[in-house]
């Protein structure tokens, strides 16, 4: 199992996990969906206490990854399986990533 913290605008929004199985769930962060002001993340997961599960990696995140060249040249110089999609998020979108939302990863 494998977790990432994601940030939006520097304020912990969340919980993003890839279970043992390869499935993921995202949460919101209690204090993030208590303060009304604070955005959802994206429309396709909407500030809600309850869980978002996903077969696959949610769209919302995979759309932060790099495609095509960028993304082989990314996995082999970080010595990650190119289709290993959560690995490259958790490796790539720690710092400049386009947007409010950076993930960064958890110790299990």
């Amino acid at each position: 199992m494998r977790k990432a913290n994601v940030y939006c605008k520097g304020i912990l929004a969340g919980e993003l996990v890839e279970t043992s199985d390869r499935k993921y769930v995202f949460r919101y962060d209690e204090a993030y969906f208590k303060y009304p002001a604070k955005p959802a993340i994206s429309l396709t997961l909407p500030k809600s206490q309850a869980e978002f599960h996903s077969d696959c990696l949610f769209p919302f995140f995979f759309n932060m990854l790099s495609e095509g060249n960028n993304r082989t040249i990314q996995a082999r110089l970080l010595h990650i399986d190119e289709k290993d999609h959560f690995g490259i998020l958790l490796a790539t979108a720690q710092h400049d990533a386009i947007g409010a939302i950076i993930v960064k990863p958890v110790s299990v």
